[in-house]
Formats: C-alpha cells, structure tokens, sequence
C-alpha cells in the first residue's frame, strides 16, 4: 500500500487518531516563535498542531499526503475558529520552497525511511529563513520495546548522534531524549521514548 492509501486509511474514521490537542513539545518549545511567525507543519495529519498554532496568532502552512487527514484538519480549524493553508503534498516528489518561513515543525513523521528521511530533513532547512528554528519530535529506537506508537523499524527512529549529524553546522537550541507517558489519542499512548530537537539554522 502506498503512503497516501496507507494514511487515508488510518484517518478514515470519526475519531482523532492522534487526538485534537498539539504535542506537547511543540507546546513547550513554542516561545522561541516570533510573533505572527510564517511556519511549515510538516504532514500535519489531522490538523491538531497546525490548528493549534494558527490559534497562537501564527500564519500556518500544513501539509500532509492524505485527503482524508486535510478534511479532518479542516474541520478542527473550522472548531477553532481559525485559518490554516490546507495543501495536499506528497513529500516524495515536492519540490520545497526556499527560506520561505520562519520556523519548520515536525512532528512525529517517521514513515520516512533513512534516504527519504535525508531528502525530507534537507527539504525542511531548504524552506526555513536564515535565523529560523526547526522543531522537530520523534521517537528513539527504544520505543519498539515499548510498543506505544511509532513504526516497527528501528531504521526510521532518530537518536542524538543522528539529528547531530543531520544538523550539522546549525546551532542546537535543544536536544533531549528522555521517556515520558504521552495520550495522543490512539496512535500515541502510554510510556515512550521521545527525542526532541530544536535547531536555528545560521544567518
């Protein structure tokens, strides 16, 4: 099954998979935003930091390959009384845009496999401006064991040495792994292995 069946497939369904409320991380890490900042959410899913974003005053683009994800989005910004630029994108074939926005967000986006992850993590510092921020959350390979959400392959997980490497040459604002009990709806609950970065690409 390609991404885009494979993930219209998992939003077909009333409920949130992974809930209406933003990551929490995003949460946390959201003050380094300036204000009215112009921001990327990366397959953005159902909405729920998108959403969340445009409602903190930001100008949101969200982009995800599934229709059925951009429908729901749709629905959860028309709930919260804000606008969000919706956009149906394969990440495979886009062509991204260059130091285009002020922050690039990420989260949760490990369908990616190693040499698609490379092309995607030099697409999101493609589109982020001189001075702006990359916020990015996955899960370690340790998450496997605990069986709480994420893919089944260990290739697709981050750890420090790689996001080090991955972002060389930019300035690591953040970098922290640590085990933590998230509720995202069904798609991420109980006790998982985080890892969260936030990175300013160089002026």
């Amino acid at each position: 099954m390609d991404h885009a069946s494979q993930w219209n497939t998992r939003f077909a369904t009333d409920d949130y998979v992974f809930g209406k409320a933003p990551n929490v991380f995003l949460t946390q890490q959201a003050y380094r935003l300036p204000a009215g900042a112009k921001i990327l959410s990366v397959a953005d899913g159902e909405g729920r930091n998108g959403v969340w974003l445009a409602g903190q005053g930001h100008n949101v683009t969200a982009i995800d390959i599934a229709e059925a994800g951009l429908l729901k989005a749709r629905k959860l910004a028309q709930e919260c009384n804000v606008h969000i630029d919706l956009q149906q994108i394969d990440l495979d074939s886009w062509v991204w845009p260059t130091a285009d926005f002020d922050a690039v967000v990420a989260i949760f986006i490990q369908f990616a496999d190693p040499e698609f992850r490379t092309r995607i993590f030099a697409g999101m510092q493609q589109a982020t401006k001189p001075g702006g921020l990359i916020l990015l959350q996955g899960y370690r390979p340790e998450q496997i064991a605990y069986g709480t959400g994420g893919p089944p392959t260990p290739e697709n997980l981050y750890t420090e040495t790689l996001l080090r490497e991955a972002f060389a040459g930019w300035t690591i604002e953040h970098l922290a792994s640590r085990d933590s009990v998230i509720e995202e709806g069904a798609g991420h609950s109980g006790l998982s292995a985080l890892i969260d970065l936030v990175a300013r690409k160089p002026i």
